[in-house]
């Protein structure tokens, strides 16, 4: 049973695709131990104390700086002891030393297919005004393994999403979630449980 913790910042909608999949047996062998975010008033954590998740807040604005927050973050994933981090909308740096503790086994969701529109200052909807002011015909969303670059880890998957000539950002911004990041992180969440995949090379292989 893959035991997983997914940090969220905001409304939690990849979150509630994980519930949603986890429910209907699409993701399987897998417990969602907590969720965690950086912010009180969350969306996320209302889904996942509606589905009866434990939740945590912890934000780098409750420590003296940026040293003792990365510390104590740290020291609250350890204490969880996840299989798999999975950051779902998550807008927090993770700390050199999670990564560390945890190589291998953290995961982000981006709305881009990376390495296009991604690292630093790529977040949210800004993501997709980039795209659209680039002119760009198709966008996407990555999962990828998580690494101490940002956006620079190994990649899990990718799925293509057309843009159309009318796009706003916040148009396309849903349709990229509807089309690409709520089906891929599912999948890779239920590939990883299963044994399906495994990093050589610092590439993602599938297993036959």
């Amino acid at each position: 049973m893959l035991k997983i913790v997914v940090c969220v910042s905001g409304g939690g909608t990849n979150l509630q695709a994980i519930l949603d999949a986890i429910e209907k047996g699409t993701i399987t062998n897998t417990q969602l131990l907590a969720v965690i975010s950086n912010n009180a008033s969350a969306r996320g954590l209302e889904r996942a104390r509606s589905h009866g998740i434990e939740t945590k807040v912890i934000s780098p604005r409750q420590y003296p700086d940026r040293a003792a927050f990365d510390a104590a973050f740290t020291d609250q994933m350890i204490e969880l002891s996840p299989d798999l981090v999975v950051l779902a909308g998550f807008l927090v740096r993770i700390p050199p030393q999670m990564v560390e503790a945890f190589r291998g086994r953290i995961i982000n969701i981006h709305p881009s297919l990376i390495p296009s529109f991604c690292g630093v200052g790529y977040y949210g909807l800004k993501v997709h005004e980039k795209a659209l002011e680039r002119g760009v015909k198709v966008t996407g969303a990555t999962v990828h393994f998580v690494n101490e670059g940002m956006d620079e880890g190994p990649i899990i998957a990718q799925k293509a999403v057309y843009i159309e000539e009318d796009d706003t950002p916040e148009i396309l911004q849903q349709r990229v979630m509807e089309q690409a990041e709520w089906i891929l992180l599912p999948q890779a969440i239920d590939d990883i449980a299963n044994g399906r995949i495994q990093v050589i090379d610092n590439k993602v292989r599938r297993k036959r």
